[in-house]
């Protein structure tokens, strides 16, 4: 009997040891919780760090009134984050994140950059005269973090082609670096991100950034507080855009066609035409395209260089593949619910102006109360841009 009441005790002390052990344990983790797995982000890394005396010298030529608004410097980092390609599969992806050097609470600017032709213009690597190292420090030096997606094509993506003005990886691209942005944020301690959001962007970024807003308010609104969104100069109706091309006489500044080219190109790809070049253009430009894609020089109006079997195809409606790619990138028929501004120059010889003004009606017309038109009187493409940057502030600052 000795034995058993021995052994019981025994029993009984090993089990009241397990169970204080887990309860010891439970506590533990309890006050020590593992943080979270990013979804997104995958890397991040410093890239440089701006004094407010660096941001002052370079922006003093821009305009004299600027050096007097800057409050401080800026740290940028690299983020690498997953996103998914055109054709729907994973890969990885990366932008530019501008901190602001305060301790006041901070809110958050994504800004889509404009066309660029090179990796070396990725905001992610963050070269002199590149507009994530200009247009983002500045932004950043006045106190507001700076989202820069690089977009697919350029950064950790640089080995895939760039779907140029293709809305849908546009706004995922841009919108996953905002959940990577998210992540970063929500685990380090030099910023306080006051949760607030606003988006901005001009040329493909002003399109980029309405298709980002769309993508927003109607798939993500409850992962990000959007308070305000400024466009400048996009082209949002694809579709009378690309009519207008393909019928209207134009510039003949190859510069401009060549964008006009590279949308063509990339709507024939991503949507699985796979067309050849002599289909939609006449010779000698169907042979130079063949050869040099969108680099391929056009010095005359765009419209003289299609085949006339296209035309008659679009005109009349019967070639629905290549019409059914360009509706699908159009993104000005909707209803904004935030607070939005489009900017754009009259005389806008690049991105017509009709595209921010059909946009602005179409979405009058379907109950939008909360957006503006603001025409850059007799201003072309790239002389807008400073009265875009000023009101975008203005706009900002007093959506708060």
């Amino acid at each position: 009997m000795k034995q058993r009441s021995e052994l019981f005790i025994f029993r009984k002390s090993l089990w009241l040891l397990a169970w204080s052990l887990l309860i010891i344990t439970s506590c533990s983790r309890e006050d020590s919780p593992t943080p979270p797995q990013n979804s997104y982000l995958v890397e991040s890394s410093v890239i440089t760090e701006l004094s407010s005396e660096n941001i002052i010298q370079q922006v003093s030529g821009l305009n004299p009134l600027l050096p007097g608004f800057i409050r401080n410097g800026v740290k940028a980092y690299r983020l690498t984050y997953k996103t998914k390609n055109t054709d729907g599969t994973e890969i990885l992806a990366s932008g530019a994140l501008i901190i602001p050097i305060t301790t006041q609470p901070a809110a958050l600017i994504s800004v889509q950059h404009g066309t660029i032709t090179s990796d070396e213009q990725a905001p992610s690597n963050f070269n002199a005269n590149s507009e994530a190292y200009l247009a983002g420090s500045l932004f950043g030096a006045l106190g507001y973090i700076i989202a820069y997606p690089d977009y697919i094509g350029y950064g950790a993506s640089k080995d895939l082609p760039h779907p140029y003005e293709h809305r849908a990886s546009l706004a995922s691209a841009s919108l996953d670096m905002l959940r990577a942005a998210k992540e970063f944020l929500a685990n380090q301690d030099e910023i306080d991100w006051d949760e607030r959001l606003y988006i901005a962007g001009y040329s493909e970024g002003g399109y980029a950034t309405m298709s980002l807003q769309k993508e927003i308010e109607e798939n993500a609104a409850t992962e990000f507080n959007l308070r305000a969104s400024s466009c400048g100069a996009g082209a949002y109706d694809k579709t009378s855009f690309m009519k207008y091309l393909i019928n209207t006489e134009t510039h003949r500044i190859s510069g401009f066609n060549r964008s006009y080219l590279w949308v063509t190109l990339t709507y024939d790809r991503v949507y699985g035409l796979n067309r050849p070049a002599s289909y939609y253009f006449k010779e000698p430009y169907a042979s130079q395209i063949q050869q040099q894609a969108e680099n391929a020089p056009i010095p005359v109006s765009f419209n003289t260089i299609f085949t006339d079997s296209f035309k008659q195809a679009i005109n009349s409606g019967t070639d629905t593949g290549f019409l059914n790619a360009v509706a699908d990138n159009d993104v000005f028929d909707w209803k904004p619910r935030t607070p939005t501004q489009l900017y754009h120059g009259t005389a806008d010889r690049l991105v017509f102006y009709f595209n921010s003004e059909n946009a602005f009606n179409a979405m009058k017309n379907r109950g939008a109360t909360n957006v503006s038109l603001i025409p850059i009187q007799n201003a072309d493409h790239d002389t807008a841009l400073d009265e875009f940057l000023l009101g975008t502030l203005s706009f900002f600052t007093t959506n708060p």
